[in-house]
């Protein structure tokens, strides 16, 4: 496995700050979280950067950009009904193409998306069609760019199982899976199962932990995090592992982040024994002595 980490955890960070601390935590990855063109909601927001100044960033400090991560979701109803089929229903299509033309400028191998939800008395097979309908098109968009488009688990579609429904709905080889653990975990998935059943279309798979509804590192929480780890390096799992520090959205009170985020990357090389990137993880856990 390759460990990376996602830049939820320092959103009033510049990338000149991110690089410089995570030189230290033994990642070698980053995935990016994006708002897309326009927002200025974090400090750290790729669309803001020229996307060379940001590669050469984060290659100096021996760092690849693993993906980069969205909110965008392809759940939205057609309503009302009739006039509706003639209203903006493609507006999470053109955002999704945006994102895509900004990770080839990048140089990063994924984008990450949303089912997300089905609400009310919609029958599964009719929402289903309508998130794939507009997952195809956006898959289609990616073709010869060296980009794909990552289906994280959530909400509908949190259960490997539940995600495997649009993946065969879309059919395609550019349309692949993050999976993200203690989601899978609380949805009632049994992780080996769930990763053996996505097979060759899981390319990330991503871990947190939760006290008392605050983040917190890696093994100092409730999310059963060693296990998850050991889970995915049971089955053989070789792709991006993204530890996700949930400071932008839950705040993390007075935490100092660079304690939390090397911590995390000597709990992963402790938990599964990587030999992947175990110089820079090892330099990481020196930092904290």
């Amino acid at each position: 496995m390759k460990p990376a980490f996602s830049t939820v955890a320092c959103p009033d960070w510049t990338f000149a700050q991110v690089a410089e601390k995570a030189e230290q935590w033994g990642y070698v990855g980053c995935e990016l979280r994006t708002f897309g063109y326009g927002s200025r909601d974090i400090a750290c927001e790729p669309a803001l950067t020229s996307p060379a100044k940001l590669r050469g960033l984060l290659e100096r400090v021996g760092l690849s950009i693993c993906g980069l991560a969205t909110s965008i979701r392809y759940d939205d109803t057609i309503t009302p009904p009739i006039i509706g089929l003639y209203l903006d229903q493609e507006s999470m299509i053109r955002e999704t193409k945006a994102c895509v033309d900004m990770a080839v400028q990048l140089e990063a191998p994924f984008v990450r998306v949303f089912g997300f939800e089905i609400v009310g008395n919609e029958p599964r097979n009719r929402a289903i069609a309508r998130i794939a309908e507009r997952l195809i098109k956006c898959a289609d968009y990616c073709r010869n760019s060296g980009v794909r488009l990552l289906l994280e688990n959530g909400g509908s579609f949190s259960r490997a199982s539940e995600l495997l429904e649009v993946i065969d709905k879309v059919d395609s080889s550019l349309l692949n899976v993050a999976y993200s653990l203690p989601v899978a975990r609380a949805a009632g998935d049994d992780l080996r199962h769930g990763m053996n059943a996505l097979g060759d279309r899981l390319a990330v798979v991503k871990v947190k932990d939760m006290k008392a509804g605050r983040p917190v590192a890696l093994g100092e929480g409730e999310l059963h995090a060693k296990e998850s780890l050991q889970a995915a390096a049971g089955v053989g799992f070789d792709g991006w592992l993204v530890y996700e520090f949930d400071r932008a959205w839950l705040g993390a009170g007075t935490v100092d982040v660079s304690t939390v985020m090397a911590k995390s990357a000597k709990f992963i090389f402790d938990a599964i024994g990587s030999t992947g990137g175990a110089a820079r993880m090892a330099r990481g856990a020196a930092s904290l002595r």
